[in-house]
């Protein structure tokens, strides 16, 4: 069973409050006692947080309803009800939280911040016991309140992947193969379409100081950005990469006019997109024929893009893979050094520059790297 999930529909609803209670005293020798109902307790609230453990929105889909527990009810002798308990939901970096019928945005967890927390619904407040209502009028008051009741929303949960560089390409281009040669990812690798079903993260350790979050995208497909395939699942996350790789596979015909129909789709789900540092990778050069097709891919893409770097590669045989490993640093450090990213209205730096701490990590080493 695919345990991913990206997207979920849940229902919240904060604790009701407890009632206020209404009790006197009675003691012996103390026949005519005052008041001393205590108050209710105060209702859960609804708190969604971040971690980074969490990798998908399945077990929040299956679920679907989440609600805090009640306040209790107040007692005599001045005892307070106890405050509900309440309920976290714990969602990964990157989730966004809409309202399922107006699909306004309430709130984004654009950072990969470990604990981030958003308080969304807040628990009723507890009655007040009869105690608050003696009065020199009234010293014996048969008056309590009621708790507040909690509150209830339906709510959409969207998954956009955090990484700092996407893999873009048509099916069976190699995206795997470049995320299983250059991380510690594992991903699921055949020579048929559409082998990757789910987007897989991979740690590229690119030098002392940098480690690159690379998302392995599944394959566009023409026609993705209106909803062919599951083109708008597989584009929505990239929306969030500092940078991308167009890969294509040069090891037949089919690789002339793929950068402009992938650059097509990108433009047609947000032309933001493009606005995102890049480069091509024409992969499987050590096929017959693909060094001649890969010289006219690379003039396709100078004629539609001339400042955008085109490098030929064979994933399978770690050909020029370091010369890309060291692109891929000069776009983050360009970044780093002239970029914040801004979301939400918020001004955030992009994922990669933040300081990680990532105990899998493994240093890529190519044939012919020094070791």
């Amino acid at each position: 069973m695919n345990l991913f999930a990206d997207e979920a529909i849940i229902e919240v609803q904060s604790g009701r409050g407890g009632n206020g209670c209404i009790a006197f005293r009675r003691e012996k020798y103390v026949p005519m006692g005052g008041p001393n109902g205590g108050d209710g307790g105060k209702g859960g609230d609804v708190v969604f947080c971040v971690r980074r453990n969490v990798k998908t929105l399945a077990n929040i889909r299956y679920k679907r309803f989440f609600r805090a527990k009640n306040g209790g009810d107040g007692q005599g002798w001045n005892k307070y009800g106890r405050d509900g308990e309440d309920v976290t939901i714990a969602v990964p970096p990157g989730t966004t939280i809409r309202d399922a019928e107006t699909n306004e945005l309430i709130y984004d967890f654009a950072t990969d911040s470990e604990n981030e927390s958003f308080t969304f619904l807040v628990g009723g407040k507890g009655g007040w016991g009869n105690v608050h209502f003696k009065s020199s009028t009234n010293q014996a008051p048969r008056r309590a309140n009621a708790g507040q009741e909690g509150e209830y929303r339906k709510l959409r949960l969207e998954l956009s992947i955090m990484a700092d560089i996407g893999l873009v390409g048509f099916p069976n281009a190699g995206k795997s193969s470049l995320l299983d040669a250059f991380t510690n990812a594992r991903p699921k690798i055949a020579p048929y379409p559409f082998t990757t079903k789910i987007p897989n993260l991979g740690v590229l350790r690119a030098d002392d100081e940098t480690d690159v979050i690379i998302a392995d995208i599944p394959g566009i497909i023409e026609g993705a950005s209106e909803g062919a395939g599951l083109g708008i699942q597989f584009l929505k996350h990239i929306s969030r990469t500092a940078g991308l790789i167009f890969m294509i596979d040069v090891g037949d015909d089919a690789c002339f006019g793929a950068f402009k129909t992938l650059r097509g789709e990108l433009e047609g789900y947000s032309a933001d997109l493009l606005q995102k540092p890049h480069i091509v990778l024409c992969n499987k050069i050590d096929e017959d024929g693909a060094k001649e097709r890969a010289e006219k891919v690379a003039a396709e893409v100078k004629e539609i893009e001339p400042e955008t770097q085109v490098f030929n590669v064979s994933v399978i045989l770690h050909e020029g893979l370091n010369e890309v490993r060291l692109a891929i640093l000069g776009i983050m450090r360009a970044l780093e050094q002239t970029e914040t990213k801004t979301v939400s209205g918020k001004s955030e730096k992009s994922s990669f520059l933040q300081s990680r701490s990532v105990d899998d990590t493994m240093e890529v080493q190519f044939p012919g790297q020094e070791q």
